[in-house]
């Protein structure tokens, strides 16, 4: 019989679990306390439980792990990469951005990704399986714990597609934010989906205050689906109207991620295509240079082109910055780090 995860239950469920199984609703509080503000990894250092709780704890729970296979400093920016081992051997990737309003995660939340956008390395081999909410969780209590710095911002932007793990995701949110746990704020947290439009709009009824990133990428819907598989199954003209559902029921901006690709997106057709897209929309436009992969022949725009796309659609009044690049000597593009060690790992 398998061992349940207890650092996805969320703070109600671990105090009435403990009371299941005949202890005092307190320790389920502690217990609580130890797995998200304290952030110990074993029952052993829950020193305030009786032995007898910790060793059967042990015997019926587990403490999911994510344990640190690599970790790579850039030289050229305050980023860092880390690649993680889960318990089961699957292997996801954390990044670590320095900011001067504070700490900001990248976290996965999926072991590989089933979206098969063209330009990602997360998705080349597939999706491997869903993380539970301790898995997602556990990424900023380890990279907390490495650096001894607070996380302040959380972005869900690193293998996978949370809404495609729509029920953990939701949990993560919930957890990681709630006032017995780290209590980062919802407003803190941002979420990119490729526009799996029945969870969007599942996701405007929830009541959480996170902003939604979409992942756009094309003008159109055909060059969408050029780069984006998804988009054969959901029309952009629906994915826009969810999007404009989310803003109606949260209040909450919706940012449109757009990765620029050399020769592929970056035209003048196409600064008109997204001025007319965006211009009536309260809505933020984040152009992000692609960052080129091995196993892709997709290149990315110089400075001056990008600066030109940009002041292009500023002129036509639309809300747009350039992400500006992080980790390019850390395979910092997303499932780059996860990718090259998988491959490396079956060379040898």
């Amino acid at each position: 019989m398998s061992k349940k995860d207890i650092a996805s239950y969320n703070y109600e469920e671990l105090t009435e679990e403990m009371n299941r199984i005949g202890t005092k609703s307190f320790r389920g509080k502690q217990i609580y306390s130890w797995l998200h503000e304290k952030l110990v990894d074993s029952f052993e250092e829950m020193t305030n439980l009786p032995k007898n709780l910790r060793e059967k704890l042990d015997e019926e729970y587990e403490i999911r792990q994510v344990s640190v296979v690599k970790r790579q400093i850039s030289k050229m920016d305050p980023t860092e990469k880390f690649l993680f081992e889960l318990d089961d051997g699957n292997m996801i990737e954390s990044v670590l951005m320095k900011y001067n309003y504070g700490n900001s995660v990248c976290i996965s939340s999926q072991a590989g990704c089933r979206m098969g956008c063209r330009f990602c390395a997360s998705t080349i081999d597939g999706l491997e399986r869903n993380l539970t909410a301790s898995e997602m969780l556990r990424q900023i209590y380890a990279i907390q714990k490495i650096t001894g710095e607070r996380v302040s911002n959380i972005v869900v932007m690193g293998s996978g597609e949370p809404l495609d793990n729509y029920d953990n995701f939701v949990r993560f949110v919930h957890m990681i934010s709630d006032e017995h746990g780290l209590h980062i704020s919802q407003r803190n947290i941002t979420a990119s989906t490729c526009g799996i439009i029945p969870n969007m709009l599942r996701l405007a009824e929830e009541g959480l205050q996170i902003t939604l990133a979409l992942s756009l990428h094309g003008s159109n819907q055909e060059k969408r689906k050029k780069l984006m598989p998804v988009a054969n199954k959901y029309e952009l003209t629906d994915v826009l109207k969810a999007c404009d559902v989310y803003f109606e029921k949260t209040g909450r901006r919706v940012t449109f991620e757009y990765s620029l690709v050399k020769d592929v997106n970056d035209q003048d057709e196409d600064v008109k295509e997204l001025a007319a897209m965006l211009k009536n929309r309260n809505c933020h436009l984040n152009l992000i240079p692609v960052n080129p992969i091995r196993e892709r022949d997709f290149k990315k725009p110089d400075g001056k082109n990008a600066r030109d796309f940009k002041n292009k659609l500023e002129k036509n009044g639309i809300n747009v910055t350039i992400r500006r690049e992080r980790g390019s000597d850390i395979d910092g593009a997303c499932g780059q780090l996860r990718r090259r060690y998988k491959t490396a790992k079956k060379e040898n």
